[in-house]
């Protein structure tokens, strides 16, 4: 059988630009995505079922059995099957050359940064333009080979990160860029039959390191600005950032879900880096080095009380 457009994903995003495709461009053929077994071995931030798909839009959903794309039964099907173009939302591997063979133009997902491909190639870029505090981000839509986000350049378009944005509403600004870069790729592809790229870029290689849970441990000898950075750039749906507090002789686990600085003139030099100085409707004011922050909304087994010390 042949599927002409077909969208490869396991998150919510990916839902959004498949019913975006669906509802506003053309007839969506085939989803990959992977069967929830496979979420026994990979971390997937985010992760959301797409067979009801099936029912609600006809579309017809194959699930692999590997997140690499190289199981019995992806190779099996991938052999049986013909296929035109394809598109990534929400898939953070690499898709094997086997795989990219069989798609003609291509394969085309995203990836950005402050600059300019192959600059910030890697894991997590827009987690990490948060967290180093860019104010922009460039988001490619690139044809994939077999190495990671090469410069193989379709269209790019540009957004903001304001001081205001977690991670979530990074999130919806990059959707919305997706949105149009997809409708420039279908609408070139489906009037021309053909996708043409650009691999000129005159930038350096640099990359983002791999990100995980664990990464987002806060430290209050740190800087508000880089404490507030790295919470809102791990805040839901991914596993946000985390201290522990000394309560009634036991450790408890603090997860920080929001916050943003408080104040920077306040004399605090009577409480310690990480100290709770009060409780304001049950938000925490919390001394930093270089002054305090409010944290908003949190997670602990164990009430938090004023003196506290986060660690």
């Amino acid at each position: 059988m042949h599927y002409n457009v077909v969208v490869f994903g396991v998150k919510d995003t990916s839902e959004n630009i498949i019913e975006f495709i669906q509802s506003e461009i053309c007839k969506v053929d085939l989803v990959i995505t992977i069967a929830p077994k496979v979420l026994e071995h990979n971390q997937v931030s985010g992760f959301k079922g797409l067979n009801f798909l099936t029912d609600k839009f006809g579309i017809p959903v194959f699930e692999a059995d590997s997140y690499f794309l190289n199981d019995e039964k992806t190779t099996e099907f991938m052999n049986n099957n013909t296929f035109g173009i394809g598109i990534v939302m929400g898939w953070q591997r690499l898709i094997p050359k086997e795989v990219l063979d069989k798609f003609d133009p291509g394969i085309f997902g995203f990836h950005g940064n402050c600059g300019y491909l192959p600059f910030g190639r890697g894991r997590s870029p827009l987690n990490w333009s948060i967290i180093l505090g860019d104010s922009r981000f460039n988001l490619n839509l690139f044809k994939y080979d077999e190495k990671a986000d090469s410069p193989n350049v379709f269209a790019t378009e540009m957004f903001q990160i304001n001081e205001h944005d977690d991670i979530r509403t990074a999130q919806y600004k990059n959707m919305m860029c997706s949105k149009n870069l997809i409708r420039k790729l279908l609408t070139t592809y489906l009037e021309k039959g053909t996708v043409n790229i650009r691999t000129d870029s005159k930038d350096f290689d640099s990359w983002y390191n791999k990100r995980t849970a664990k990464d987002g441990k806060i430290d209050f000898t740190d800087r508000t600005r880089n404490i507030y950075n790295l919470i809102r750039g791990v805040a839901a749906p991914f596993p946000g950032a985390f201290c522990y507090a000394d309560v009634e002789d036991d450790v408890h686990k603090v997860t920080v879900w929001q916050a943003h600085p408080f104040d920077e003139m306040m004399d605090l030099s009577a409480f310690a880096p990480g100290e709770i100085v009060d409780i304001f409707d049950g938000k925490l004011v919390v001394r930093t080095v270089d002054g305090s922050l409010l944290i908003d909304k949190y997670e602990c087994q164990s009430e938090l009380k004023k003196k506290v010390i986060l660690k």
